[in-house]
């Protein structure tokens, strides 16, 4: 399953195309994944192993391509980019889907647009989880106007600054429309405040890794959190954080809990 690509659906949000997929057993609790900048469903969490991992931990599994992403609908102007209208693409396929209530995680950038989801629709998130973002969220991190300036330049040969050139390999890497994931990168990180995160007080977790020098302290936002806890992503930085086994066996844990309570 994680080397296949998995078939993949698509609905309509206000005239956005968003394709999603739907794994795992249909009579399981929903997952709603939301994956980060330059990514996609399958990048982020298929190729990872996690939508192997949470169907075979009994979860029905629902990942969709973010706006300007994978197989969903490419817009080059930054303002269809908000926090607010990608979160929207989120509820739409709930609602596609009449999923009630499911599990939000997000990774990166999804971590972001998990909080937005969340604001919008508190009762339809059971639980929260925040992967590779934490105090970031709040207080900002990165010059990512430099990534926007990498995307657009004719070579990753002529990208000079760190950061850009990741970002950059990276969307090369996924053969992604880079106008249209710079016009995303302008809109998409508002911060969030600290009182807007008080409003959640669902159960939450934030895991970053130990060596992710763009997410920010992973406590710092658990602190603001309500229900909020933290986990450390030992001895990985930002790219490999994501796949890391010890973060799906602690996110699966923390969903078991969940359900306990």
């Amino acid at each position: 399953m994680d080397i296949e690509r998995l078939p993949m659906s698509e609905i309509s949000n206000e005239g956005v195309r968003i394709a999603y997929l739907d794994a795992g057993p249909r009579d399981g609790y929903p997952v709603l994944l939301i994956h980060g900048f330059a990514s996609t469903a399958h990048v982020n969490w298929v190729f990872t192993g996690w939508v192997r991992a949470l169907s075979q931990a009994g979860y029905r599994v629902v990942a969709l391509d973010n706006r300007g992403h994978g197989n969903s609908t490419k817009l080059h102007d930054a303002k269809d980019y908000t926090p607010e209208l990608m979160a929207s693409d989120s509820l739409a396929l709930l609602d596609h889907l009449a999923i009630g209530q499911a599990h939000v995680m997000g990774y990166s950038m999804g971590a972001r647009l998990s909080a937005f989801v969340a604001f919008a629709a508190p009762e339809l998130v059971r639980t929260l989880v925040f992967g590779g973002l934490g105090s970031g969220m709040t207080d900002g991190v990165g010059k990512w106007g430099l990534v926007a300036e990498a995307l657009l330049a004719p070579s990753i040969d002529d990208v000079s600054n760190e950061q850009g050139r990741a970002f950059r390999a990276f969307a090369d890497q996924t053969k992604s429309d880079r106008q249209a994931l710079a016009a995303c990168i302008e809109s998409s990180r508002k911060l969030v405040l600290p009182a807007e995160l008080a409003k959640l007080d669902m159960p939450s977790l934030v895991a970053v890794g130990t060596r992710d020098d763009i997410a920010g302290s992973a406590s710092s936002l658990a602190e603001k959190l309500p229900n909020g806890r933290a986990f450390d992503i030992l001895n990985r930085d930002h790219m490999l954080a994501v796949g890391d086994r010890t973060y799906k066996a602690a996110v699966v844990e923390f969903y078991q809990e969940s359900h306990i309570q």
